[in-house]
């Protein structure tokens, strides 16, 4: 009897191991809809034929690498540890990894073990009899034979799916590192913001105190006294202000964190060159948008809804399902495993589609129209990363040639400060141009300052849009 199974289960092994192929059509990645090279960081096109694979950026530069201030790499440590978003994406890609496990096992038979016994008192002919039943067996119960890659299609979907949520996963870890830096960035800027302010809050006392004497001495008029107030009233708002935001970016900072600020956090630091950010090189092929996570992610969409159309295609032929199992009946559980007690089955089925009223042509057909929408998705999702890296790469140069115009223009501003003060002091000029030039030069500070933030914060939206930083191929 178990020979006989066993032949037949054989028989089965066989023809599983038959059903490798599967009707997805072939994957071709579509070319870039894109120019060859991404703009350079005087936003100039360049030929394309100048850029050649072998210098296109391949490999993610770690942050660490990235960000060298060792206080924010301590905080983007244990946000990466700590921050409960990232945990969620990470239970998520887990959620999507067992989902792929279970479709997966669909392509092996599964084997059950049953054992069962029985004893009943029935009356029969006026006596009572007892009957007992013993039996044990082990098979595989509406196993698929995938002759035509159904099965094998719909796990291909699932690994695809898998594989694009381990990249919106990357994806994730690199935006919160983007995240913390960025906000970090926004206290320093903040913190500096608001020690301005208290220097320019002492210059207003000063001179309110100044034009105060002069007043009483007849030197300086009730209108004089008045602006002044005003420059002053608006410096303690200002630093009102300030110390709101600063505490604001702390609190946000600690959300990031998902955990308390690390000990000796708060250590005095200006917002200085936070990155060491590597020489963009002057031609830089679009090929490196292929290694940013959310257009791995769509690819594997893409790739994901070609194997859906596989699954589409295999429903219109036979399917056929085995259930077969060999064991063991006895009427008496020591006689259970005799040699005489054996059973089997073999039951095949085969389930064929005649008529379904369009339903799989729909299928189809809605596979497919799939594909074309992943298609467009992906392309779509590279366009939109060739613009953010272009803006970014463009904005690096410039922001740099406007600091540096900043710099000399708040140099300007202090010198007209000093000037305005001495001659204000020795009776040349009226204390409206001295007021002037403090208003301009608490202005010209505040400017450099947001312009020195936003230059740093491109900096991590290159590293961003790149994908994680770059590495050039050797």
């Amino acid at each position: 009897m178990f020979n006989i199974a066993r032949k037949h289960l054989a028989a089965g092994a066989l023809l599983f191991m038959l059903g490798g192929c599967t009707l997805a059509p072939h994957y071709h990645r579509p070319d870039l809809p894109v120019a060859e090279t991404l703009p350079d960081t005087q936003g100039k096109q360049h030929n394309g034929a100048a850029a050649t694979k072998e210098t296109v950026i391949d490999a993610e530069l770690g942050w660490r690498e990235f960000f060298v201030d060792s206080q924010l790499q301590r905080l983007i440590e244990t946000a990466l540890n700590n921050n409960r978003d990232l945990r969620a994406s990470a239970l998520t890609l887990e959620s999507y990894q067992a989902q792929y496990r279970i479709q997966r096992s669909a392509l092996f038979p599964s084997v059950n073990g049953d054992g069962s016994g029985s004893k009943q008192r029935t009356l029969s002919g006026g006596n009572y009899v007892t009957a007992e039943t013993y039996s044990a067996s082990v098979g595989v119960t509406a196993y698929e034979l995938d002759l035509y890659g159904r099965v094998r299609s719909l796990k291909d979907k699932a690994l695809e799916e898998y594989l694009a949520m381990e990249e919106t996963y990357r994806s994730n870890r690199i935006s919160l590192v983007a995240e913390v830096t960025t906000a970090y960035l926004s206290w320093l800027a903040d913190r500096e913001l608001l020690i301005v302010t208290e220097d320019t809050k002492t210059i207003e006392e000063e001179s309110f105190h100044l034009i105060e004497q002069r007043t009483q001495q007849g030197l300086a008029t009730q209108l004089d006294l008045a602006q002044a107030r005003t420059s002053l009233e608006t410096a303690k708002a200002n630093l009102a202000k300030y110390n709101r935001q600063v505490a604001q970016d702390l609190n946000n900072l600690t959300l990031l964190l998902g955990a308390p600020l690390p000990a000796g956090f708060a250590e005095k630091k200006s917002l200085g060159e936070q990155m060491a950010l590597s020489a963009v090189p002057s031609q830089l092929s679009s090929l490196v948008l292929l290694q940013r996570p959310d257009i791995i992610a769509a690819e594997h969409q893409l790739k994901g809804a070609h194997a859906q159309i596989g699954a589409a295609r295999a429903a219109f032929f036979p399917s056929i399902s085995l259930t077969a199992n060999a064991g063991k009946i006895s009427g008496e559980l020591s006689d259970l495993f005799d040699s005489n007690s054996g059973t089997w089955l073999f039951s095949p089925s085969v389930n064929l589609p005649i008529f379904t009223a369009g339903k799989l042509e729909a299928e189809l057909d809605v596979a497919k129209i799939s594909k074309d929408l992943s298609v467009a998705q992906y392309e779509k999702a590279i366009q939109t990363a060739f613009r953010e890296v272009a803006d970014a790469l463009v904005a690096s140069e410039t922001y740099r040639e406007q600091l540096k115009a900043q710099k000399a223009n708040l140099e300007a501003n202090q010198e007209y400060y000093a000037l305005a003060r001495s001659r204000y002091e020795q009776g040349v000029d009226s204390f409206l141009t001295l007021l002037d030039a403090q208003r301009s030069l608490y202005s010209s500070r505040q400017l450099y300052l947001n312009l020195k933030l936003l230059q740093q914060v491109n900096q991590v939206t290159v590293y961003k849009t790149l994908g994680g930083g770059w590495k050039e191929r050797r």
